[in-house]
C-alpha cells in the first residue's frame, strides 16, 4: 500500500475491479428494499440492484449512509496495512449524510493524519475524483497536496446525464405527481447536471434520441481530459459512447472512456434508461 491511502464512498459507483486496481477503499453505504437491508457492492451488486429495482411491484428502494463505524474500520484497516495518511473523497454533502460520518470517523481519530473531501459530486463525479487522488498517492504525492489537488479540480468536473422517465424523480420526491403526470404525456426527458452539490435540470427534451444528442453536446462543449460514461441499464451504452467519442476534443484518451452503470446508492433517484457521463474538462 502507498503512504497515503485512498477511500471513497459506494455511492462512487467504482466497481470493485477498479477499486482494487488502484488500490480504493471503499465504504459501504446501505439501500433497503422494505424489511431487506443491503450494503451496497458488499451484500448486492449492482447487477441485482437493477433486477429489485424494475421488478413488478417492486417496493421502492430507500438509501442510508454510511456509519461511522463503517468509516473507523476502513480507516483503521488502511492505517493497519501500513498507511501512513488517509484521503478521503465522498459523495457531496448535500446530497447524502456520508461525509458526516466520515468527518466525525477522522475526529475521532484525530491522532491520525485523516482528510476528508467533498467531492460536490456523485457516482464517477466523486469516483474520478477519488482515482486522481489514486494516481497521485501512487506517486508519491503528500496526503495534504492530494487533498487540495482533489479540491482545486472539483471545479473542472462536470455530469450531465439524461433521464428517461420522470418517474422515479416522483417517487423520490424530487418532482409532485401533477408534474410527473405531465412530463409523462408529454414524453419529457429530464437532462440533469449536479452543479455545487445541487441537482439542476439543464434542459428538458421531448425524446430519447434527442435527449441523448443534447447531453452529448453538453458534455462535449468544452476540452476535456478524462471522461467515464455512466447508464442505468440503458440501451445501446456503446453507441453513446461512440457519438461522445466523435465529438469529443482535448486530451481525452479515447481507449480509457469507461463505462459504469450507477449502482444503488444513486439509481433510485435516477430510474432505468437513462444515460450520461462525468466529465473533468481540460485546463
Amino acid at each position: 500500500m502507498s503512504r497515503v491511502a485512498i477511500v471513497t464512498d459506494s455511492a462512487a459507483d467504482l466497481t470493485a475491479a477498479a477499486a482494487d486496481a488502484a488500490g480504493i477503499a471503499v465504504v459501504p453505504l446501505e439501500v433497503s428494499f422494505g424489511d431487506e437491508h443491503f450494503r451496497t457492492g458488499v451484500d448486492l451488486t449492482t447487477e441485482e440492484f437493477w433486477r429489485r429495482m424494475t421488478a413488478p411491484d417492486a417496493p421502492f428502494p430507500k438509501t442510508a449512509a454510511a456509519s461511522v463505524g463503517d468509516f473507523q474500520a476502513v480507516f483503521e484497516r488502511c492505517l493497519a496495512a501500513g498507511a501512513e495518511s488517509i484521503v478521503c473523497v465522498d459523495v457531496a454533502g448535500t446530497l447524502s449524510g456520508t461525509i458526516k460520518a466520515a468527518m466525525i470517523a477522522r475526529d475521532e481519530m484525530a491522532d491520525r493524519d485523516i482528510h476528508v473531501v467533498d467531492s460536490g459530486s456523485a457516482s464517477m463525479g466523486t469516483g474520478l475524483l477519488a482515482l486522481i487522488g489514486a494516481e497521485m498517492a501512487a506517486a508519491g504525492e503528500s496526503a495534504s497536496s492530494i487533498a487540495a489537488a482533489i479540491e482545486d479540480r472539483k471545479a473542472d468536473l462536470n455530469v450531465f446525464f439524461a433521464l428517461d422517465t420522470v418517474e422515479y424523480l416522483k417517487r423520490g420526491g424530487r418532482i409532485s405527481g401533477t408534474q410527473a403526470a405531465i412530463g409523462t404525456l408529454l414524453s419529457v426527458k429530464p437532462i440533469i447536471t449536479i452543479k455545487d452539490g445541487v441537482v439542476e435540470t439543464v434542459d428538458k427534451v421531448r425524446t430519447r434520441s434527442k435527449a441523448r444528442g443534447r447531453t452529448v453536446e453538453l458534455l462535449t462543449d468544452r476540452p476535456v481530459e478524462r471522461m467515464v460514461v455512466l447508464h442505468t441499464m440503458a440501451d445501446d451504452v456503446e453507441g453513446f459512447r461512440q457519438e461522445l467519442l466523435e465529438r469529443v476534443s482535448g486530451p481525452v484518451d479515447p481507449a480509457h472512456v469507461d463505462v459504469y452503470p450507477v449502482g444503488s446508492s444513486v439509481g433510485p433517484h435516477l430510474g432505468p434508461g437513462g444515460i450520461g457521463a462525468v466529465v473533468l474538462y481540460a485546463r
